[in-house]
């Protein structure tokens, strides 16, 4: 895990972005999904890494927001196997910058003194030499926004970076969060799993501020199980560490491969649960509705396929999502989760062969015309399986403006009928013919 540093505007987010490939702040029409999204997924030469943007630290200030911003930080070094510290190589060493190369220092981590903005590469880079009396080892000049010396950073994040864990390695292992609000049952249900009590369980709301991984084996295949800290409403945010264990928690779905999401029987759908489910959908994962506390609630003929209704109603963006009723408590069913999990992570993975998947966008199109608009008609020339988790189909037009997203979703529907995919968000991304 690699964490960016610095006073504010030094250009983190800039550096982020590059890094990343993209400008990454998320907007969705799905309830819950939208967010400035602080980490992401990148690699370089072949090693994968999770960043992180950190806000900007002002070391002495007294204001309780850039306070808060400090205490997080003072986290986050916490997580990271890897620094990034930015500096701005045109105001020089300032007495911010001593203050938290200090800091970092005092982590024993790794650090990587990065001195942005040196635009003017030849010339700025002549300004480097005061920043060794920060005491960190060898700055590196470099301009995020023309992506100037980038390459010099990745080579040092990876020569710095831990040697890859056996878990990263091995590709038979599933990694499972075990997601949803606070109280709904998540370590009861990982302890009833193993069989023990690996995570602390109790009924104040916010006990597991962290993610904890548990490795765990049985007939089904490997997993690493993960319990996270529930996410609240942020009303009832208050502490800076509550709000870093949402990241922690946000982190810890995008390390999965399936996310249990787990409802309390006896409360149903919130719209707190709504939220979470559209970070699981939005992160690509697959994704199980499991409704706990089933022992709980009392039932009459029809009581299950009601509430499987109901549960579907609120939750429309996850129709795919498999459900299950379970009792973390009583053991009720939990030993089914992992045929679900295996079936899952394998739909969420699968790959489906060009010849046949234009066999199936034909004969979409013959039963279901595409639209047109002024007189002019989409036409769908082929469509191609760029990427799995989640599978991405990349559909070759004629004009973009005229794939609306009803036909999207239409064509998604299809792929379902045809291929399975339960379990699974699919993308559709649409290129025009002339596009690479």
């Amino acid at each position: 895990m690699l964490q960016s540093y610095g006073k504010p505007n030094v250009g983190k987010s800039t550096f982020f972005n590059y890094l990343v490939g993209s400008r990454i702040s998320i907007v969705e029409d799905t309830p819950g999904v939208t967010r400035d999204r602080i980490y992401a997924e990148t690699n370089w030469r072949g090693r994968e890494f999770t960043l992180i943007d950190t806000g900007g630290i002002e070391p002495e200030s007294e204001d309780i927001i850039l306070s808060q911003m400090r205490e997080q930080a003072n986290l986050a070094i916490n997580m990271a196997d890897v620094i990034v510290f930015l500096t701005d190589i045109r105001q020089g060493v300032t007495a911010a910058d001593k203050e938290i190369a200090l800091m970092l220092k005092k982590s024993g981590k790794p650090i990587i003194l990065v001195c942005n903005k040196a635009d003017n590469f030849e010339k700025d880079k002549e300004e480097i030499y005061e920043f060794y009396n920060l005491g960190i080892g060898e700055p590196f000049p470099v301009s995020a926004i023309h992506a100037i010396g980038i390459g010099d950073v990745l080579d040092e994040i990876y020569e710095k970076c831990p040697p890859k864990s056996d878990e990263e390695e091995d590709k038979d292992i599933t990694k499972v969060a075990v997601i949803g609000k606070p109280n709904v049952g998540k370590s009861s249900l990982i302890n009833k799993i193993l069989g023990e009590n690996r995570v602390i369980v109790s009924d104040i709301a916010g006990t597991t501020r962290d993610s904890i991984d548990t490795e765990f084996e049985n007939e089904s295949g490997k997993y690493v199980l993960i319990d996270t800290a529930g996410i609240r409403k942020k009303s009832k945010v208050k502490e800076s560490i509550e709000k870093f264990s949402i990241m922690r928690t946000l982190l810890a779905i995008e390390r999965a491969d399936v996310c249990l999401l787990l409802i309390d029987a006896t409360e149903g759908v919130t719209e707190q649960d709504t939220k979470i489910a559209g970070e699981a959908h939005e992160a690509g994962k697959g994704v199980i509705i499991v409704i706990n506390k089933w022992d709980a609630v009392d039932k009459t003929t029809g009581t299950l396929e009601k509430y499987k209704k109901e549960v579907y109603d609120k939750l429309k963006y996850l129709s795919y999502a498999p459900m299950i009723f379970i009792s973390a408590k009583t053991g009720q069913r939990v030993n089914k989760l992992f045929d679900l999990i295996n079936y899952v992570k394998e739909q969420n993975s699968l790959r489906i062969s060009t010849s046949i998947l234009n066999q199936v966008i034909n004969e979409a199109i013959a039963i279901v015309q595409p639209p047109t608009d002024k007189g002019k008609r989409l036409k769908i020339y082929y469509g191609t399986q760029g990427s799995t988790r989640p599978p991405t189909f990349v559909i070759f037009v004629n004009d973009k403006q005229l794939f609306h997203f009803s036909y999207e979703r239409y064509l998604v529907n299809q792929f379902r009928k045809e291929f399975g995919l339960e379990g699974t968000p699919v993308r559709i991304i649409v290129r025009e013919k002339s596009e690479k």
